[in-house]
């Protein structure tokens, strides 16, 4: 499953989110510290697991 990122804008804590692409975007997020949703969305890099190993 996917692992979302958010800044809460009212303390500052960055906190991440594991949902499903049919969960996300279904309900509001709130703030694991706070409790506030005025958050936004963090963009951090992606990473992917496959099978074959790079040379």
């Amino acid at each position: 499953m996917p692992v979302y990122e958010y800044n809460c804008l009212k303390c500052d804590k960055i906190f991440s989110i594991t949902e499903s692409i049919t969960q996300h975007g279904s309900r509001k997020v709130r703030c694991p510290s706070c409790r506030s949703t005025l958050v936004e969305r963090v963009f951090g890099p992606f990473f992917a697991n496959t099978s074959k190993k790079s040379e």
